[in-house]
């Protein structure tokens, strides 16, 4: 099995910011896997909050790589068992990972919902994000792309203040993530006044680790609360049960779609939401997350949409917000 490693440095339409950072430009690792004249690819985003970049990620798939192009390819999962075995870390893995279902699904010629026994006869609409700005660029963001629900990031002074006068330029159904910027005293305060203004839920207001706090507020908050940060690889799925009404799965911090697959079946069973997020990745990775709407209650998808240039082809989103899926097998990407 033949393997590729390439960075690109994906420049976004806006500055975007969260309560903790800023950036201009995503850098991306996209990983390309070649079996019988097939080609997956898989792709991680670098991140500051969990330290990694790149040049990380390559070096860790550098050190295994001549294991690599002589393992003896079955399936994606017998392949991510081989990965964790080697000690990669999760951002590494998942790239790896959304490469092998990708190359998987276009040898058998089929895309991955199909592989895995669902229709796309309906799925949920992914948000779109407007980051911390002041409420001007905030508004005009939201007029630049008319959508029918936003994504909105807070952990401001001033938070409220700002979803009541975007309120006044849309319609449109709101998501709150304050990434872990939040108390429990505020959250809950904060919440039925959100809930007034049309808000349909809150994510991770609290520091990932504050488990104490976010019992209080899954006990007095009048919103449902996400787990985002709190929730990272399938150990912490049960936890969050007790302190979150649903979870958001992101692929690259759980190692990609092999464990995603068992964290959406683990958080049903509990009786949780089930949401799956991006990192502001290109049309590779959101085409991957893409094939698992079938089985999800809500999904953060607009990485692309984010983006200056795409990289990529496959999964499509339209100005209305449907999808269109490609019909080429996997995640059914091809690289520009």
């Amino acid at each position: 099995m033949d393997i590729s490693l390439k960075k690109y440095i994906l420049p976004l339409k806006h500055t975007f910011s969260i309560s903790r950072e800023s950036h201009d430009f995503q850098n991306s690792l996209i990983v390309g896997l070649t079996l019988n004249e097939k080609t997956g690819f898989g792709e991680a985003t670098s991140n500051p909050y969990y330290k990694i970049t790149v040049e990380s990620m390559m070096a860790e798939i550098n050190a295994v790589s001549h294991e690599i192009k002589n393992f003896n390819f079955t399936t994606p999962e017998v392949f991510h068992a081989f990965l964790v075995a080697k000690g990669l870390s999760n951002f590494a893995i998942c790239a790896l990972d959304l490469a092998a279902h990708d190359l998987y699904g276009k040898l058998l010629g089929k895309p991955l919902y199909k592989i895995w026994n669902t229709t796309i006869d309906s799925y949920p609409t992914t948000n779109y994000t407007i980051g911390i700005a002041s409420i001007d660029k905030m508004v005009a963001k939201m007029k630049e792309t008319p959508w029918p629900i936003y994504k909105i990031k807070l952990g401001t002074d001033d938070d409220v203040a700002i979803v009541k006068e975007l309120r006044k330029h849309s319609d449109a159904i709101f998501r709150i993530d304050a990434n872990c910027a939040w108390t429990a005293k505020e959250t809950i305060y904060n919440a039925p006044l959100l809930k007034e203004l049309g808000v349909e839920f809150l994510e991770q207001p609290l520091k990932a680790d504050d488990w104490k706090g976010m019992e209080e507020v899954m006990h007095h908050s009048v919103l449902p609360v996400i787990a985002d940060e709190s929730c990272i690889v399938e150990t912490d799925v049960e936890k969050c049960g007790l302190h979150f009404s649903g979870i958001n799965i992101k692929l690259t911090k759980c190692g990609g779609l092999t464990p995603a697959l068992r964290m959406i079946k683990k958080g049903k069973e509990m009786g949780l939401k089930v949401m799956v997020g991006c990192m502001t990745e290109s049309t590779v990775g959101i085409s991957a997350i893409a094939q698992l709407l079938p089985q999800l209650d809500y999904v953060d998808m607009d990485g692309a949409l984010l983006l200056k240039e795409d990289i990529a082809d496959g999964v499509i989103i339209k100005n209305d917000a449907t999808v269109i899926f490609p019909s080429l097998g996997g995640s059914g990407v091809t690289l520009r």
